[in-house]
């Protein structure tokens, strides 16, 4: 039943694709909208080199099946530019990419930051030079049918609310350092997804050992929030390098590596080289895996020697975790969803689009905790809902997916 809707849902054709040829630089970009269901759509803008059409096609059906957890009921997309986000040329690309697309934001289409392109110091910067109020302004205008005079309230909201300086401590590693809704919001959530997970199929959280694979926004700001839910990380694996204490890094000490990280990356004297803590970290035992670094990393064998010593449930911090070439549901992801439980990134890592859905209503709570809240609660109602097809703890993702793909196909 499932793999028939899903194979329905990726033949179907997206229907707008945008391509973008820079007239100054060598970068490409495309705009993939898998469908104006409710008549708007929305997903964010990422920047690499190799990046293809192929890509942002998929990622447009990974948004769309995100939004039948966070909402707001539209269409799917994705922008993707194929550029080196290290080139000091990016800028222009950006202003010239975001000019280009600026009628498609302002009518039906909403945007935001993704791998490489930041949300608050590119994005809505340079998109406000172009006359958008805000980049989410084509989805209140197409789905919301706020008109422009009126649009000013909620898009308050969003320009707000995003970059809202987080003050209540429950909620920031260091109120001294202003982190901002958007820097922590999608690890939290990935954390929340766990302790429900627990909840609702399992028992206590507290206690339980973690590995977490990347130290960026989403993986280090995951590993904070289970640390202080009384989760052990045992083992942290970035680009550069990792760290392993089988008996648990305290939750001070966690703090301390999310406040000391260089840009996205882990700092640390006790820092091992990448080859070794490769090597050992998937033998280390844990319950919870949190694969949050790039896409498509995780093999097979990783998933087997973790389970060989331990593993109950993996949260997808990142999209597409596992080393598939399919879209959604490949054969390492079928594997790990027979055997362990499996929390799917559409639900896991919700966390921005439901801030953006949260925050397009009127007059809502701009407390972080009314905003944190929400995701929780939204995370939550995802997982019971998935509980309530069945208790068993093995193909979790599998009746995740059946349940968003019948509101689809």
């Amino acid at each position: 039943m499932m793999k028939t809707l899903l194979k329905r849902f990726e033949e179907k054709l997206p229907e707008v694709v945008f391509e973008w040829k820079d007239p100054e630089t060598e970068a490409e970009g495309w705009v993939v909208i898998n469908s104006l269901r409710g008549g708007a759509a929305g997903g964010g803008t990422r920047m690499r080199v190799g990046l293809d059409r192929n890509e942002v096609e998929s990622l447009a059906k990974t948004m769309e099946v995100k939004f039948t957890v966070s909402g707001p009921p539209i269409g799917g997309a994705k922008s993707g530019i194929n550029f080196d986000p290290s080139d000091p040329r990016k800028q222009g690309v950006l202003e010239r990419w975001y000019k280009v697309v600026t009628p498609l934001l302002k009518n039906y289409y909403g945007t935001g930051g993704d791998l490489n392109v930041d949300e608050i110091h590119e994005v809505i910067p340079i998109t406000e030079n172009y006359g958008l109020w805000h980049p989410q302004e084509g989805v209140l205008s197409g789905h919301f049918n706020v008109r422009e005079n009126e649009r000013i309230h909620q898009i308050g909201q969003l320009r707000y609310g995003v970059s809202k300086v987080l003050e209540d401590p429950a909620y920031t590693p260091d109120l001294k350092r202003k982190y901002k809704v958007a820097d922590m919001i999608t690890g939290f959530g990935v954390a929340e997804s766990i302790k429900h997970y627990y909840a609702l199929f399992d028992g206590e959280v507290a206690g339980k050992r973690a590995i977490i694979q990347g130290w960026g926004n989403v993986a280090a700001a995951a590993g904070y929030y289970l640390s202080q839910m009384g989760v052990r990380i045992v083992g942290i694996l970035d680009r550069a390098g990792g760290v392993i204490n089988e008996l648990g890094f305290d939750a001070e000490t966690i703090q301390q590596l999310y406040i000391n990280r260089k840009g996205n990356s882990l700092c640390d004297d006790r820092l091992r080289p990448f080859d070794e803590v490769n090597d050992k970290i998937w033998d280390v035992p844990a319950d919870i895996f949190v694969p949050a670094a790039a896409s498509r990393l995780v093999s097979k064998d990783h998933v087997a020697r973790l389970a060989a010593h331990g593993l109950e449930v993996i949260s997808s911090g990142a999209n597409v975790p596992f080393a598939d070439r399919e879209i959604f549901y490949g054969p390492v992801m079928e594997y790990v969803d027979q055997r362990l439980s499996l929390i799917p990134d559409f639900i896991a890592n919700c966390g921005m689009a439901r801030v953006f859905a949260y925050l397009m209503n009127r007059n809502v709570e701009m407390s972080d905790d009314a905003i944190f809240s929400d995701v929780s609660n939204v995370i939550f109602g995802a997982l019971a809902n998935i509980r309530r097809l069945s208790p068993a703890k093995t193909n979790v993702s599998s009746r995740a997916y059946e349940i968003a793909l019948k509101g689809l196909v």
